[in-house]
């Protein structure tokens, strides 16, 4: 706790005539952390002069853009709900497990996984999909004194993040995996999960005289505190915070699965939630506010691996446990469902009209809690100062002298080269509702974006992708959020996508440093004004702050994961070349845009001018690659980000196992570029697309109409070579080559 909450939880129990228990004062710190409560998203920020920037940021940027006729829920539930079709929703949900994750990588992303599961139950969903965002120093980084390797770390995580989604049965469909040194210290690890739930299926209704429930693994020490220790800096030595990592066990997952599924048919409960943060207590309190009542809990019901104090039961967060409310009549239902999934089930208490929160231990009041104290902490007033930024201009370069060379580095760079490795660990077809997988085979080559196909008896389908550009926080974190609000939204066009729903999950260091501040007040700004300009309403999110070791904050973070729909799966793309003669589009303007961009990167070059997002052009490109789907004019369609148009073209080529003939000259540019800035710049809202052979003349009018920026810049050949040509000539590169490059990457020899 703070000294504030200290003196204010001080000043409440004076005024009651009594000191608070131990109990009391746990259950406190867990409802009052950043974890749980997001107070910093929820309080004031404020310059070094004391003038207010922003009153509850959550509510003024993200809240502010969360409504569509398609959003069923949106920000107030364990995961957002969206339409789908036919009477289902899409529930989604992306959450952090950064520290956790740090101290036992294996561990603490598997942990993360079952809980982003349970976020999805939570919504009564059934769930059918995965999502991982992986963020690891560079593999051959020697790490920090006392904590693990960033390749140890790399390989904890991706080996729980497989061994949890290919045991609890759900495929892992979408993610990246980024490198940067400001994550040496501190990795960040997102989980995500989307699940399918019918439109009537979704129904809370808790009420003061229900009976609580709890359902699941029995509770034991493992991950006490887990929500204060994620709600603050790492300390040098990792590994006495070992017990705060909670122990994965996806089989009894796999049961809570098919149990929610179960008793959301038999209508047997009026609420549920999952056992996160802050444990029973937490969960059984946000219960118990749902229904604007009070609860009563008794811990001697709870069942439990070993002997414990009443305070470690109340704030365990020993994972795969539900918590559930039903009216008295429908518990003997509710605990037959349980047993007969072989599942543990117990009545731990009731919610009441008392409007406290009450704990008994063996015939003892260990907690009594008024709930609006609970639920009201101190306000925060967070200090934002702008911190020294290199300047945003284009260094003075020459073209360097093979610029093949530079396409081969960038293909083995670690934030382009292949993922085959990491992919292949995962389960992507379980379920049997995989349409477009995140590798097409046979070359494995990378699609921008996964669909499924849920409902067995259409065609409809659900998109899912992420967009993220952590570089580019450290010129501009405003045109950082930007750019990856863009690059979402084309990643899941580019297979069909549209009418899209938006998650926000930062990462960010401390925010009670002033710098750290302004770049989160920045990206939120951005957030709004993107999400408003997309038309993409923010459905769900969250926040994980105090990402910092010895070396530092963490290099700000913003993951936006874009949730899509597509009519008819038949039609949706993939980013493989298909047949020679095909002929080649570049749509969107490039610019000498070339700020935090993998070139540079390669180069050394910190600054720059970072990519700017210009809305009408995006949504004319975005326009243009979906409706050209849905009639049938494209064979394929890549986005242009890391490693700008020619990187998309190698990836292109590399998947489908064909050259390509391009004139980069051609492209719609701004001002006068060098080959460097064709191939290179990583400008916003760009596709390069195959079109099909005989359709030039239809896919043009209709690009005309619609007002994009697009050109013919080449032909798909079978010479199995891309020839890229600029300003100074022609590159011509062997398909062997570059798939050499691309598969070699710098962390051979490990399970990426």
């Amino acid at each position: 706790m703070s000294p504030e909450d200290a003196r204010a939880v001080e000043e409440h129990f004076a005024a009651l005539g009594r000191p608070p228990t131990y109990a009391e004062i746990r259950v406190i710190a867990q409802l009052w952390s950043e974890h749980c409560r997001h107070r910093t998203f929820r309080g004031r920020i404020v310059d070094p002069r004391g003038e207010v920037l922003a009153d509850d940021p959550l509510s003024t940027f993200i809240g502010s853009v969360s409504a569509a006729p398609w959003v069923i829920s949106s920000l107030r539930d364990n995961a957002g709900i969206v339409e789908l079709a036919r009477g289902h929703g899409i529930a989604v949900k992306v959450e952090t497990h950064n520290h956790p994750s740090a101290v036992e990588p294996f561990g603490g992303a598997a942990t993360g996984v079952g809980g982003v599961i349970r976020d999805v139950l939570a919504v009564w969903a059934d769930p059918i999909a995965l999502i991982d965002v992986l963020c690891f120093g560079p593999p051959g980084s020697p790490g920090l004194r006392g904590a693990l390797s960033p390749r140890r770390v790399m390989e904890g995580v991706i080996s729980g993040v497989g061994y949890y989604g290919n045991n609890v049965g759900v495929p892992t469909l979408a993610g990246a995996v980024v490198f940067d040194e400001g994550y040496v210290g501190n990795p960040l690890v997102f989980a995500g999960c989307v699940g399918i739930v019918p439109s009537g299926g979704y129904s809370k209704d808790p009420r003061p005289g229900d009976v609580l429930v709890l359902v699941g693994n029995r509770t034991g020490r493992d991950g006490i505190a887990g929500a204060t220790f994620a709600s603050s800096a790492l300390p040098e030595d990792l590994v006495a915070l070992r017990p705060a990592v909670q122990i994965p066990d996806p089989l009894v997952e796999e049961g809570l699965i098919r149990f929610i599924s179960a008793a959301r048919g038999a209508r047997a409960a009026s609420g549920v939630t999952d056992l996160g943060g802050g444990g029973l207590a937490v969960a059984a309190a946000e219960m118990a506010r749902e229904a604007r009542a009070g609860c009563e809990l008794s811990l001697d019901s709870v069942p439990l691996r070993e002997e414990m104090e009443p305070w470690e039961i109340l704030v365990s967060e020993s994972q795969e446990r539900m918590l559930l409310s039903a009216r008295p009549g429908d518990v003997g239902r509710l605990l037959r469902i349980a047993g007969a999934e072989g599942l543990e089930a117990a009545v731990v208490g009731r919610l009441t009209e008392s409007g406290r929160f009450v704990a008994r231990f063996r015939g003892e009041v260990v907690a009594d809690l008024d709930m609006e104290f609970l639920f009201n902490p101190p306000r925060v007033t967070r200090v934002a100062s702008p911190p020294a930024l290199p300047a945003e201009e284009d260094p003075q370069l020459e073209d360097p002298p093979d610029l093949g060379e530079a396409l081969l580095h960038l293909l083995a760079s670690p934030n382009i080269s292949s993922r085959d490795g990491v992919i292949r660990t995962y389960d992507t077809g379980v379920g049997g509702r995989t349409a477009v997988y995140p590798l097409e085979e046979p070359a494995g080559g990378h699609n921008d974006a996964a669909v499924l196909k849920p409902l067995g008896d259409g065609w409809e389908g659900v998109v899912i992708s992420v967009g993220l550009k952590p570089r580019y926080s450290r010129i501009s974190p405003y045109w950082m959020a930007a750019s990856s609000i863009d690059e979402a939204l084309r990643n899941n066009a580019a297979v069909g996508g549209r009418r899209w729903s938006l998650l926000d999950n930062f990462s960010w260091g401390s925010p009670e440093r002033p710098e750290s501040m302004w770049s989160l007040l920045e990206a939120l700004r951005a957030c709004r004004d993107f999400a408003s300009a997309f038309g993409a309403p923010f459905v769900s999110g969250k926040d994980s702050l105090y990402n910092e070791s010895a070396l530092g904050p963490v290099l700000p973070t913003l993951v936006i994961t874009a949730v899509g729909v597509i009519p008819d799966v038949r039609r949706a793309l993939t980013s493989s070349l298909k047949a020679p003669g095909d002929p080649v589009y570049a749509l969107g303007v490039t610019r000498a845009e070339m700020g935090g961009s993998e070139y540079f990167e390669l180069l050394g070059i910190r600054g720059g001018v970072v990519p700017r997002v210009r809305p009408g052009e995006s949504k004319r490109a975005l326009e243009c690659v979906i409706r050209a789907a849905d009639e049938g004019l494209l064979a394929a369609a890549h986005d242009a980000s890391e490693g700008g148009l020619a990187v998309a073209a190698a990836e292109m080529a590399i998947s489908g196992r064909l050259g390509m003939d391009l004139d980069l000259t051609r492209i719609p540019s701004e001002g006068a570029l060098a080959d460097r800035h064709l191939m290179f710049s990583e400008s916003n809202g760009r596709f390069l697309v195959e079109a099909r052979r005989g359709s030039e003349r239809d896919l043009e009018r209709l690009m005309a109409s619609i007002g994009c920026a697009f050109a013919r810049v080449g032909t798909v050949t079978g010479e199995g070579e891309l020839i890229l040509r600029g300003r100074r000539g022609a590159l011509e590169l062997g398909l062997e080559d570059l798939e050499s490059a691309w598969r070699r990457g710098p962390w051979r020899g490990s399970p990426c």
